[in-house]
C-alpha cells in the first residue's frame, strides 16, 4: 500500500482537525459543564442584606485560574471584596476593555417561588434555570468567563488588556463598590477605554442595549398638622396635607405612564414616580389607634430621571407643587443622582458610528447571530453610571432574548439555551473589541515604526 506524502496528509487532516477543535469548543459535554458552573454560582447566597461575598469570590477565583486569568482581590470597604481579573494583551498601552458584573442579588420570598431561589433548579421540560440572580446578573458574569475560556482554548490572544471585575453592593447603590473603585489609583492604572455592564432581558428576538440610564431621586415627604379626634372634620391635618401631595404626584405619574402606554416614549425616556411606603398613625399592640388623627405623616418616593430632563425645573415643581411649605410639608433627599457627568454634559454614551466602539460592538453581535434593538435608556440604575460620570463610555448589555423581564421578581429564570447562546455572543464581542484598531498609535506601535 502506498503511503501518502506528509503534505498530502496535512491537506487531508488539517481541515478535519480544525472542525474537531471548533466542535470541541462548544460540544454538548462542554455546554453541560458551563451550565453546571453557572448553577454552582447561583447557589452561593449573595442576597442582600447579608451577602456571602467571601464564598462568591473564592468560587470565581477558582473559575479564573483554569481560564488563565490573573486575579487580585481589592477591598475598599471592610468585608466587601472586589475581584479584579486580567487577561493581558499584546499591546497593554492600548485602552483596555472592562467587563463589569455585580456579585450581590436582591432578597427573595421562597414561599412564592415554584423552585427554591437558591436551588438553581434546571427544569428539564422547559429548559429553564430558576434562581435569584439568573437574570440579574450572575448570568453575565459567568458568560464573560466562559467566553474567555473558549477564546483561550482556541488560541486567541487579545491585543489590549481585558479586565473583568466582580463587584459588591450594586443592589444597594454601589457606594462601597464601584463608586469607591472608580476613585482609586487601582482603577486609574487600568486605562479603561470601554465598559460593558448589565442590561435587561428582551421578550422578543432582539437584544436590548443601553447607552444611558435614569438617575434615582429617592426622597421622603413629611407632613405636619394639628392632631384631632377621628370624628372631627377640620382643615390642615397631616394626613390631608400629605394626601394632596400624593394625588399631585399620582397625576404626574399617570401623565408620564400614558406616554409609555401610547408608544410615544420608551420607559427609559420618561420620569417615573412610584410610592415606596406610607407611614402615619399611632400604633398599638394590635394595630393603630383608630379615633385619633395623627400629627405627622410621611411618604417615601422613588423617582427616576432620564438624562434629558431639566432637573432644576423638576426640583422647583417638587418644592412648589408636590411638597409646598405652605401646607406644612417638607422633603428630604435620601439619594439624589446627577444626570450629568463631571464635565457638565448628559451622562450618556454615544451609540452611533461617531463612537468608534459602537460599530465594532454592533457588528460583533450580528456576527454571532444576534440582533440588536434600538439603543435605549436603562429605566433603573446600574453601576455603569459611575463610569459614565467620569466620561468613560459604557454600554449595558445582557444577551437574553425571548425571555420575560424577571429581575427582582418571583420565579426569576433564564433558559439554558439562552444562557449558552449568550456565551457565544460575548465570545464574539470580546474578540472584536480586543482587536479593535484605534486611530491613535500606542507606544509599542511607535517603537516598531
Amino acid at each position: 500500500m502506498r503511503i501518502p506524502p506528509m503534505a498530502g496528509l496535512t491537506k487531508i487532516f488539517l481541515p478535519l482537525l480544525l472542525l474537531l477543535s471548533v466542535a470541541a469548543a462548544a460540544s454538548p459535554s462542554s455546554d453541560a459543564e458551563a451550565v453546571s458552573r453557572f448553577q454552582e454560582y447561583l447557589r452561593i447566597d449573595t442576597a442582600q442584606p447579608t451577602p456571602d461575598y467571601a464564598a462568591a469570590v473564592a468560587f470565581l477565583r477558582d473559575q479564573a485560574a483554569p481560564a488563565g486569568l490573573e486575579a487580585r482581590t481589592l477591598e475598599f470597604a471592610a468585608g466587601k471584596p472586589l475581584l479584579l481579573l486580567r487577561w493581558p494583551g499584546r499591546r497593554p498601552s492600548l485602552p483596555s476593555i472592562l467587563l463589569n458584573s455585580h456579585t450581590d442579588v436582591v432578597p427573595s420570598e421562597p414561599k412564592k417561588w415554584e423552585h427554591a431561589p437558591l436551588s438553581a433548579t434546571l427544569d428539564e421540560a422547559s429548559g429553564r434555570i430558576y434562581a435569584r440572580g439568573s437574570q440579574d446578573m450572575k448570568c453575565v458574569g459567568m458568560q464573560y468567563l466562559e467566553a474567555i475560556r473558549r477564546l483561550r482554548n482556541a488560541g486567541f490572544v487579545p491585543d489590549r488588556n481585558i479586565y473583568i471585575i466582580f463587584v459588591p453592593d450594586e443592589e444597594i447603590g454601589g457606594h462601597e463598590g464601584v463608586e469607591l473603585f472608580v476613585a482609586s489609583k487601582e482603577f486609574k492604572e487600568l486605562n479603561v477605554g470601554l465598559v460593558l455592564d448589565e442590561g435587561l432581558a428582551s421578550p422578543g428576538e432582539e437584544y436590548r442595549v443601553f447607552y444611558a440610564e435614569r438617575s434615582p431621586w429617592w426622597l421622603t415627604i413629611k407632613a405636619k398638622g394639628a392632631p384631632g379626634h377621628g370624628a372631627k372634620l377640620y382643615d390642615g391635618s397631616a394626613m390631608e396635607n400629605l394626601m394632596k401631595s400624593v394625588e399631585a404626584l399620582r397625576r404626574f405619574r399617570t401623565a408620564q405612564f400614558d406616554l409609555v402606554k401610547s408608544g410615544e416614549k420608551a420607559e427609559g425616556d420618561v420620569v417615573s414616580v412610584n410610592f415606596a411606603y406610607l407611614k402615619a398613625g399611632t400604633p398599638t399592640p394590635t394595630g393603630f389607634v383608630m379615633n385619633l388623627q395623627p400629627s405627622e405623616a410621611e411618604v417615601g418616593i422613588d423617582i427616576r430621571i432620564p438624562p434629558s430632563v431639566h432637573t432644576e425645573a423638576l426640583e422647583k415643581r417638587l418644592a412648589e407643587e408636590w411638597a409646598p411649605c405652605s401646607r406644612n410639608l417638607t422633603f428630604e433627599f435620601k439619594q439624589k443622582g446627577s444626570v450629568l457627568d463631571k464635565f457638565g454634559k448628559p451622562a450618556m454614551t454615544i451609540a452611533d458610528s461617531s463612537n468608534p466602539w459602537w460599530p465594532v460592538f454592533e457588528e460583533s453581535v450580528k456576527r454571532a447571530g444576534g440582533k440588536l434593538g434600538k439603543p435605549e435608556i436603562f429605566p433603573a440604575s446600574t453601576d455603569a453610571r459611575y463610569f459614565r460620570e467620569i466620561g468613560i463610555p459604557a454600554f449595558g448589555f445582557s444577551p437574553m432574548a425571548n425571555t420575560p423581564v424577571l429581575l427582582h421578581d418571583h420565579n426569576e429564570f433564564l433558559s439554558k439555551d439562552e444562557y449558552l447562546k449568550g456565551i457565544g455572543i460575548y465570545e464574539s464581542i470580546i474578540k472584536a473589541l480586543a482587536t479593535h484598531k484605534d486611530d491613535g498609535i500606542d507606544e509599542e506601535s511607535r517603537a516598531e515604526l
